[in-house]
């Protein structure tokens, strides 16, 4: 569709991570191959950690753990916000980095690393604003309180499709309550993930002192999640990713009353009413559907819309699907870019014909030949008009697929809406205050995330960030998300000279 950007991808990756500080030894000589969904090409070639040093690593965290837990928050702070300026600094490398490591066009490549620097800045105000409550008592001359206290090791298990912004949200947290960081990027984007280590290390030379194994970056697959998800010195694992590895991961952690921070699927809807703004409407449903090539756990991927409002609006959308620009994410224009690799294709392909079986019909959805990157899996994203909430609909499938289904009353909408196993985001668009009240309330959408009048994806650090349902129940960012992090204790002080119980329980002694 559109001309490639004239480079060899493994030498300009090369040269970005020297850029960014990675020692050139490490892209060679390992078992772990490294590819650009852009083309295909090889890019690096990795040395996977064993279990033995995944261990390892867990003992240096833990030991810097115990160091850092005595450091007072708001110079824990320090650190992130020098982190956030090393990331302010290397943004266009880091975010061109993401764009050839996953195949992200260049505005989402950098939308990425502003993540990043965004929670870094959430983060230093919060290292001033960690407090516990004083709470009331019934026993004269006492204070009750609560107060709260860094957890432990945190480990960290990230997925290819926000390779280190998912990360960071995690980590700007974990350092500033006091934890350590073990982190296990996923094995197609394990790049990114280097290059941010090596900015936390120049982070960590100008705050000075920081414990060696603060931060411990282990490049593995399912031996090193393992170990990961096993080792009792690792009170939390925050897990992204499928619903089927938040199964595996899940009950493992609770064999060993660990805590698991899950983030899995999403099978993300938005209700469009008789009322809607259709501008606006078009507008947010092609970024939400089509905008990371479809490999957003947000992404929108079923479109609930009323009969009388139907037929313009998939008028108005089959034209922006057949116009699209898809192609090399580095090129200006470029709207969507490579899927992540050939299974990913091949999923793609299937919920199509199995759409089609379902008496779908189907607009886009077809191969696309990119000029220089016959190694890439480029689609053109498909909108499908089905008759139910049936077979694929049901599904995620992380492809530029969007399920395009009818509704005459309104609570027919919501139940489509909720009915399907995941619940992570959702959206309306009305003009009409009782519908939008009525999605927010207890009765309407049963997601983690509900907006009204924007689309699904695209969320900001301050708000907590998660979902329900098979999407695991996890809160990541803003709000009072910080509290996983930590451990409460609950404290009781008498400043009296007698002991009076609670309950007006008495045990006299004589």
């Amino acid at each position: 569709m559109n001309a490639p950007v004239a480079a060899s991808l493994a030498a300009e990756t090369a040269d970005l991570l020297a850029r960014l500080g990675v020692d050139p030894a490490r892209l060679s000589g390992g078992t772990l191959a490294v590819a650009s969904p852009i083309t295909g090409e090889p890019i690096a070639r990795l040395a996977e950690a064993g279990a033995d040093e995944t261990a390892a690593a867990i003992g240096r965290a833990e030991a810097a753990f115990r160091a850092w837990r005595k450091v007072p928050a708001p110079r824990r702070g320090e650190l992130v916000r020098l982190l956030g300026e090393e990331l302010r600094a290397a943004k266009a490398d880091l975010g061109r980095l993401v764009t050839i490591e996953v195949g992200k066009i260049t505005s989402e490549g950098l939308g990425e690393v502003q993540e990043m620097i965004d929670i870094c800045d959430y983060a230093v105000g919060l290292s001033r604003q960690i407090f516990g409550l004083t709470i009331a008592t019934e026993r004269a001359d006492h204070r009750m309180m609560e107060t709260w206290h860094p957890l432990g090791v945190t480990g960290v298990i990230t997925a290819f499709n926000f390779p280190v912004a998912v990360w960071s949200w995690n980590a700007a947290l974990a350092f500033v309550c006091g934890n350590s960081v073990v982190w296990k990027p996923s094995e197609k984007t394990p790049l990114t993930a280097l290059a941010v280590e090596a900015l936390f290390a120049r982070a960590a030379v100008r705050f000075g002192g920081v414990p060696e194994g603060l931060l411990e970056v282990v490049i593995g697959g399912r031996a090193v999640g393992e170990v990961l998800t096993d080792d009792p010195r690792v009170p939390l694992v925050s897990a992204t990713g499928s619903t089927a590895m938040g199964r595996a991961v899940g009950p493992r952690l609770a064999v060993r009353f660990a805590r698991a921070l899950l983030e899995l699927g999403g099978n993300n809807a938005a209700i469009v009413t008789p009322s809607a703004d259709l501008d606006i409407t078009v507008r947010a449903v092609a970024f939400a559907a089509m905008g990371t090539a479809g490999q957003r756990c947000t992404s929108l991927r079923r479109l609930i819309v009323h009969e009388s409002v139907r037929e313009a609006l998939i008028e108005r959308l089959k034209k922006a699907y057949l116009s699209v620009r898809v192609g090399d994410p580095r090129a200006a224009g470029t709207l969507v870019g490579p899927l992540i690799d050939a299974g990913a294709a091949a999923r793609h392909e299937e919920a199509l014909a199995a759409a089609r079986a379902a008496g779908g019909v189907v607009t886009g959805g077809e191969q696309v030949a990119v000029e220089g990157a016959a190694g890439g899996h480029y689609v053109r994203p498909a909108l499908v008009e089905m008759p139910a909430q049936v077979g694929p609909v049901i599904e995620e499938t992380f492809a530029p697929i969007l399920y395009v289904l009818s509704y005459r009353e309104f609570d027919e909408a919501i139940a489509l809406q909720n009915g399907v196993p995941q619940g992570l985001s959702s959206s309306v668009f009305t003009l009409n205050m009782r519908e939008a009240e009525r999605f927010l309330s207890a009765e309407g959408s049963d997601c983690g995330i509900a907006n009204v009048n924007i689309g699904p994806s695209g969320a900001e650090i301050g708000g907590a960030f998660g979902g329900e349902k098979e999407t695991g129940g996890g809160r990541e960012a803003g709000s009072d998300s910080w509290k996983a992090y930590m451990r409460r204790a609950t404290n009781t002080i008498n400043y009296g000279t007698t002991l009076p119980l609670a309950q007006g329980v008495t045990f006299d002694i004589g």
